[in-house]
């Protein structure tokens, strides 16, 4: 009985690490599955179209069943929510599908490193945050953005000598070229490698127009569904104009349907409720932490599945990102930190101030 209760105890604690691990797995996932279905023909606005739709049905029932009463909708939120999901939800997801199609899924989960600096970046341009260069935070997190980006860069553009381990033959890297990826040229990578970047810039920007709808919506189920709604009615709007052929729409028992319900329902669905638990219980910082691994995950299973040859300059771009990216959050966690403690010290004063009203 007390090996049980022992157990249960531990399970409880380590609950948030299991969780984190797994949606880095699914992520990784995300981008295996993406690649393979965009390199099998799959045209990239039609496959965002696809997940939304999944994506909404799939949180339709948690979002309008399993939350509290809100404020009725009116018309100037409607709108708002309508434009955030354009720009952050919409632009975001069809440019990362058509630059996966010209670069790697290694690169895919690496450039994810890069959200958390230009949020950053992007977060004082707004005046959204505040920019403490003569405090070692703010100095940690400046470091950390330009980290991150440099590591982008340098991943994207720098190759140099490939790793010995993930040196393959000739013979085997063309015949699985021809089953899982494509080639392309010097400029087709540059571009998809913008692209991408480009995509995180817009989720990053996503991010912050995020945290200010909250404020006068706070119901996060119904948001997401009505962004996922909005994006898939705008993603559909955009895949009618870009393809015209009506069999691109075709959805079959293939690598097509196992991707676009994989980052439906287990990706934008699942992993919301598994993110939404471990934030409440750990916070933040102690989910942006796992990000890295992702990549790492990504990097094994595409050297592995699809012998895909990881050179030295993207391990030190990896590395760049892996460094950036910490820095960021350590900045954040000392940030938070101080505030905390300086709002506790703030009450204190109040709460002593008080007492000697009280006692003159």
């Amino acid at each position: 009985m007390k090996g049980l209760v022992s157990y249960k105890v531990n399970w409880e604690k380590n609950k948030p690490y299991v969780a984190m691990i797994f949606i880095q797995f699914v992520y990784a996932g995300m981008a295996l599955f993406s690649k393979a279905a965009m390199t099998k023909g799959m045209n990239p606005y039609v496959f965002v179209v696809y997940r939304q739709a999944f994506a909404s049905l799939s949180l339709a029932p948690f979002a309008f069943f399993g939350s509290k009463k809100v404020a009725p909708l009116s018309f100037n939120l409607v709108s708002k929510i309508f434009l955030i999901s354009l720009v952050g939800v919409t632009l975001s997801s069809n440019l990362y599908y058509v630059a996966i199609n010209y670069t790697s899924a290694t690169f895919a989960a690496a450039s994810t490193n890069t959200i958390p600096g230009i949020t950053f970046i992007m977060a004082v341009i707004l005046r959204v945050e505040c920019l403490s260069i003569n405090q070692m935070h703010g100095m940690a997190k400046v470091l950390g953005s330009a980290l991150s980006l440099s590591g982008a860069v340098m991943f994207a553009f720098v190759k140099g000598p490939a790793v010995g381990i993930t040196k393959w033959y000739p013979e085997n890297q063309k015949q699985i070229s021809h089953s899982f990826t494509t080639l392309h040229s010097k400029g087709d990578c540059i571009r998809g490698s913008l692209m991408m970047i480009s995509a995180n810039t817009s989720w990053a920007l996503w991010l912050i127009l995020q945290g200010l709808i909250l404020k006068e919506y706070p119901a996060k189920f119904r948001l997401t569904i009505l962004q996922c709604f909005f994006s898939c009615i705008q993603s559909a709007v955009l895949a009618v104009a870009m393809e015209r052929n009506p069999s691109a729409w075709k959805l079959g028992w293939d690598i097509h349907l196992i991707s676009v319900v994989y980052c439906g329902v287990i990706v934008t669905g699942i992993c919301y409720w598994l993110q939404v638990c471990t934030i409440k219980e750990k916070g933040p910082v102690f989910t942006a932490m796992f990000t890295p691994l992702q990549l790492i995950i990504t990097a094994i299973f595409s050297a592995l599945l699809w012998k895909e040859t990881l050179y030295w300059g993207s391990v030190g771009g990896t590395v760049l990102l892996v460094i950036g990216l910490y820095s960021v959050l350590w900045g954040k966690n000392r940030e938070s930190i101080k505030v905390q403690a300086n709002g506790v010290t703030a009450e204190t004063k109040e709460e002593t101030r008080l007492e000697c009203i009280l006692q003159n």
